[in-house]
């Protein structure tokens, strides 16, 4: 049997830890093995107050810490009884003539860095919270895992306790090996949000080397599809989303009910609660239905109204409090996710009796304008970029046709302006009087979204009873420029009276000449929002 898949024996152990959880049960139960625990500052102190023998570093090493021990573990004392091969002669020899006892078992977590970014520490604080001993003594004992066994989170205490008393007192190769992967990845992990924190310092967006961690929250069923494998990781963000929120009931989400939550909160997150209550449903990270109302329920009837059957299904998103009323009016049909920043206690009432549903409560908003950035992989690398986080006013708009937008359309056009940017590309949104009548995503061709559009909208109107289509007097957003006149022409078509685009192609004049000959107002954005 090699050395490492062999048990090893614990016979010394080194204890440096920031977070003191299980600690002291931790060394009562390797005490009761007669193994020699080593340890520094603080936890030999919480050691030695709860009765259990502990051995400072700075005695084993003959070396006081010093500096605000910022040196303690970095001895050769310390790091040659971790890398130390057992069953190397020089080795031994080099551990003979230098008195280096053999180190069997790490036990280090860091300087809480993380936690001291996320609590808004100024910079000679951060600065001081980047633990160098601790990733040492880390990365040393998993290098020598054929020898030496590695923990660096409390929550691994129990299973090495279970495989010390199932090995007589010693650590299986399977254990260690394990450990010193979990290991390097709390090194990496620690070393990207460095990197990332540093980065965001010195206002370097894209360093020339990009390193960044996840921390697993759990594994998923599947991915998009069941042959699929999936996890989903948290990035340490407090920022209010999806990764923050707390689940109140229902059963687990899936990987397709998260990336539609995410899409549903992040899209509803663009209108302010102190204007108006907003409510967003979502199907397939699409939205089939976004309105504002003087209440929720009446927001949520109003982004209903323009796709129930999509809805059905989907995912819904509210940008204040869910109330009683709105639970009971959503409970009415099936809906696998509600995120919002919170819900009263009628609400979480109504909604207990769908066991399936899932309620998740986000405690805020996610700021729109928050710095931040997105990854997408490729094959060989990945694309980094900000976060639309771009947003147009009615001072930012420029007419171009002959009958300027009224009042009344231009509220229409910020708003269905603000939810394309939430649509795949390419991208039209028909909205009349506050809330979608018709959305058109992902098409190839733009007049195929408006076109498409107009159909669902004739569908929804039917499907109500409405003598004509909802799009009949409303206006409509392109995220992106109409490159021929086709696609506004289609919309005209769909009966609106106003357009918002972007503008800047190079047929702009045609399409302008086609907006007045159609008696429409257009306004341009300068601005466009694709969506891949």
């Amino acid at each position: 049997m090699s050395p490492n898949e062999r048990p090893v024996t614990v016979r010394r152990a080194l204890i440096s830890v920031s977070d003191k959880s299980g600690l002291v049960d931790l060394g009562q139960a390797l005490a009761g093995r007669d193994v020699e625990i080593l340890s520094t500052g603080g936890s030999a102190r919480a050691l030695a107050e709860a009765g259990v023998p502990v051995t400072e570093v700075s005695d084993h090493t003959g070396f006081p810490e010093m500096m605000d021990g910022r040196v303690k573990t970095l001895h050769p004392k310390v790091h040659g009884g971790i890398l130390a091969l057992r069953e190397d002669e020089g080795h031994r020899e080099a551990m003979a003539e230098h008195a280096i006892d053999a180190i069997d078992l790490v036990v280090v977590n860091l300087y809480p860095f993380e936690a001291t970014v996320a609590g808004g520490a100024d910079f000679t604080t951060c600065i001081e919270n980047i633990d160098i001993g601790g990733p040492a003594m880390i990365r040393s004992a998993a290098k020598n895992h054929a020898f030496v066994t590695v923990v660096v989170e409390p929550e691994d205490y129990a299973e090495l306790l279970a495989d010390l008393e199932s090995n007589q007192g010693a650590v299986s190769g399977q254990l260690r090996r394990r450990l010193a992967a979990k290991a390097y990845a709390r090194t990496g992990a620690y070393d990207a949000a460095i990197s990332s924190w540093f980065a965001a310092q010195t206002g370097d967006n894209f360093p020339e080397r990009l390193v960044f961690a996840g921390e697993r929250r759990e594994i998923l069923r599947y991915g998009e599809n069941p042959h699929q494998e999936a996890a989903f990781y948290g990035s340490g963000s407090a920022r209010p989303g999806v990764a923050t929120a707390h689940q109140v009931q229902g059963k687990a989400l899936s990987y397709n009910n998260l990336n539609d939550t995410d899409a549903a909160f992040e899209l509803v997150a663009e209108f302010d609660p102190a204007t108006a209550p907003a409510v967003a449903i979502i199907k397939h990270a699409n939205p089939c239905g976004v309105a504002l109302g003087s209440s929720y329920v009446e927001a949520y009837q109003k982004a209903l109204k323009c796709d129930p059957v999509s809805a059905f299904g989907g995912v819904i998103a509210i940008n204040g409090t869910l109330d009683g009323e709105t639970a009971t009016a959503i409970s009415e049909i099936f809906t696998e996710v509600i995120i919002a920043p919170d819900a009263n206690e009628d609400a979480q009432r109504i909604l207990a009796a769908k066991k399936n549903l899932r309620l998740l409560l986000a405690g805020g908003l996610p700021e729109v304008g928050a710095a931040g950035l997105t990854v997408r992989q490729l094959a060989g690398g990945f694309l980094l970029q900000n976060r639309d986080s771009g947003q147009i006013s009615a001072d930012d708009l420029k007419v171009v046709t002959k009958r300027a937008p009224s009042e009344a359309e231009l509220t229409d056009l910020l708003f269905a302006f603000r939810i394309a940017k939430h649509v795949k590309s390419n991208a039209i949104v028909y909205v009349k009087d506050g809330a979608t009548v018709g959305v058109g995503a992902g098409q190839m061709s733009r007049v195929d979204s408006a076109r498409i559009a107009a159909r669902k909208s004739a569908d929804a109107a039917a499907e109500a009873g409405e003598p004509e289509p909802l799009t009949k007097g409303s206006v409509v957003a392109s995220d992106a420029f109409f490159p021929f006149a086709d696609g506004l022409l289609a919309a005209a078509e769909a009966g609106v009276t106003a357009v918002i685009q972007p503008g800047g192609s190079m047929r702009d004049d045609e399409v302008i000449q086609a907006a007045d000959e159609a008696g429409l107002a257009m306004v341009l954005t300068g601005m466009r929002h694709f969506r891949h």
